[in-house]
């Protein structure tokens, strides 16, 4: 834990104990309820081995090869970005705007997802789509990704949880393979109720400004959207208001600062209404919700 603190590794208690489980292969309970256990010695050199890595700035998560996210646990790799707790905003306002059109179209909300068609752009690790098809057991769910290693590690996820034969994973680039696909999968103009993205949006000229774990181990092309981190909206806005039946509803996570510009886009369409702002618990504007008129 000293290694850790004076390198100046955030969070550098819940990284030592992280790195212990997982050598150990351990819960934490474990570990508090037996503080005279005596470490393997090949043991004790893994884990001092994964502290240098920790203090050369490997992100935790790369290390232990895990991820919490809506209370499941997912594989992450350095092909995928770390799901974040944030992230979770997409799944409570997505659940709650399914739910809310059941009721003024005067039906009980459909809790399963029967009938309904899901897409989740730029899926990485697959944490939004597996949280979706875990909470919507008979939606058919659509996941997408420009990075065929990103989508290796989504398929062991939903293999992990015992969904793989309910989410279609396809290599594209955001939803192109719905307007030209090739003949064999029978995709294009496909409808879908619901679309969801938490896309690329920092932009390059911020980099510096990311912290070095983020800057220097997470895949580039999961995190910068051009310069100024907001060139992945508008195609995906217009892909999204094609694809979406009438009421559809857009999901979108935002990035620090997006809000006018994503919100501009919307409105200036004409296209979208019931447009909504979730924030995180730090304050920031961080999901956007609109539904297709």
């Amino acid at each position: 834990m000293a290694r850790l603190r004076e390198g100046s590794v955030p969070s550098h208690t819940l990284a030592a104990e992280l790195l212990l489980m997982h050598v150990l292969g351990c819960d934490r309970a474990w570990l508090y309820a037996h503080p005279e256990e005596l470490v393997d010695p090949g043991k004790a050199e893994e884990y001092f081995g994964l502290v240098a890595r920790r203090v050369g700035g490997v992100p935790t998560q790369y290390l232990t090869g895990r991820q919490e996210f809506w209370g499941l646990e997912f594989e992450v790799t350095s092909d995928v970005l770390i799901p974040r707790p944030e992230t979770e905003h997409v799944i409570e306002v997505a659940l709650a705007r399914i739910g809310q059109q059941n009721l003024r179209g005067g039906q009980r909300p459909a809790l399963d997802g029967a009938g309904l068609r899901v897409a989740d752009v730029g899926t990485g690790s697959g944490c939004l789509a597996v949280a979706l098809a875990r909470e919507l057991p008979q939606a058919q769910v659509f996941a997408t990704d420009i990075s065929p290693a990103a989508l290796a590690v989504a398929r062991r996820n939903a293999a992990r949880h015992g969904i793989a034969d309910r989410i279609h994973f396809i290599e594209c680039n955001l939803l192109d393979v719905f307007f030209d696909p090739p003949p064999a999968t029978h995709l294009s103009s496909l409808p879908f109720d619901l679309i969801v993205s938490n896309p690329p949006y920092v932009g390059r000229s911020e980099a510096e400004l990311l912290p070095r774990e983020v800057r220097e181990h997470e895949p580039a092309e999961a995190l910068f959207a051009g310069e100024r981190g907001c060139e992945i909206y508008e195609p995906l806005i217009g892909q999204a208001q094609q694809l979406l039946v009438p009421g559809g509803v857009l999901v979108l996570e935002l990035g620090y600062n997006a809000l006018e510009h994503v919100d501009g886009l919307v409105t200036a369409s004409r296209g979208w209404s019931r447009i909504s702002v979730t924030q995180d618990l730090a304050g920031i504007p961080r999901v956007l919700a609109a539904e297709r008129a």
